[in-house]
């Protein structure tokens, strides 16, 4: 039975804590572009423990559980961190692919966007500019990822660490639907200011929506092979990390709510095809019947959740 008490809880604090940081920047009133971007860089990277506070105070104070009851202290199978690290960097790939295919955007190997950034930035201008595009592909798919992890597990530890398993019950596909839906409209404050989708401050709300629900099914996985937060987070983490790369590859002048990032409908499909991939070799939904490994220890150990 679902703690309803609990999510409701839950659901106010996570919603509550970020959506006002979220907008926070707002009240700042014209800034220079830099500072701005800093601005709400480091208001939004704030919000992201939205749900990690809210999973917190409800399991101390509302559910009076321990702390350990947020499984902070388990790794689970630790196949599955690969799968966390590498699978965003491939479905970004192919959305970038699907990009170029579906003529969303062209290729554009002289980095046009980027020497355009660079030739105004001080000093920009004498660096090379495929070093500059060396190294963020580099970054992103080795450093970055752990950095993120940082922020990431703010929200997974929220999402899928206490709110996923509180809606079980339902049943796995609407439990990891429905937190997919919930975490998507958490997002819409950041939305309806141009981030992911600019240009479409409402369509791009529901736009999220379907991203988080497709990407949300696989996090989900991994958490539920798992019922680890930290497979979730450093998933998550590469997801920041890669999501924007092929951006950097693509002519200027396209629709960038429509192709480019891994948030967009032609990198949803590459998505879909990895779902359907785990339905189609029963690896989801998860059989309840799965094997840890240890908790933190790297020690084998069979449970039954």
């Amino acid at each position: 039975m679902i703690e309803r008490k609990n999510t409701t809880w839950f659901l106010i604090i996570a919603f509550l804590f970020s959506w006002i940081l979220f907008l926070v920047p707002l009240a700042f009133g014209d800034m220079e572009p830099i500072t701005k971007q800093l601005v709400y860089q480091g208001f939004w990277a704030i919000a992201m423990w939205g749900p990690g506070i809210a999973a917190i105070i409800v399991t101390l104070f509302v559910a009076k559980k321990p702390f350990s009851s947020l499984r902070l202290n388990t790794l689970g199978n630790k196949r599955y961190y690969l799968w966390a690290w590498l699978l965003p960097i491939v479905l970004t790939v192919i959305g970038g692919l699907f990009t170029l295919a579906f003529g969303v955007a062209k290729l554009d190997l002289n980095f046009t966007m980027l020497n355009t950034a660079m030739e105004s930035a001080a000093g920009g201008g004498e660096i090379p500019v495929r070093l500059i595009v060396l190294i963020q592909i580099v970054s992103a798919f080795t450093l970055a990822p752990l950095i993120n992890v940082i922020f990431a597990l703010g929200e997974e530890l929220g999402w899928r660490g206490y709110l996923l398993p509180q809606l079980l019950p339902m049943g796995q596909w609407k439990a990891v639907l429905l937190s997919g839906l919930i975490w998507g409209v958490w997002h819409a404050p950041v939305i309806v200011q141009g981030h992911n989708y600019p240009g479409y401050p409402i369509l791009g709300v529901f736009m999220m929506i379907v991203f988080c629900m497709l990407l949300g099914a696989i996090i989900s996985w991994m958490y539920l092979n798992t019922r680890s937060p930290w497979v979730a987070a450093l998933a998550h983490g590469s997801v920041n990390a890669v999501a924007g790369l092929p951006v950097l590859f693509l002519a200027p002048g396209f629709d960038m709510a429509m192709g480019g990032t891994l948030a967009a409908p032609t990198a949803w499909i590459a998505m879909i095809l990895f779902i359907a991939w785990l339905v189609w070799t029963r690896r989801f939904p998860v059989n309840d019947q799965i094997e840890e490994t240890g908790k933190g220890t790297g020690e084998p150990e069979a449970k039954t959740i």
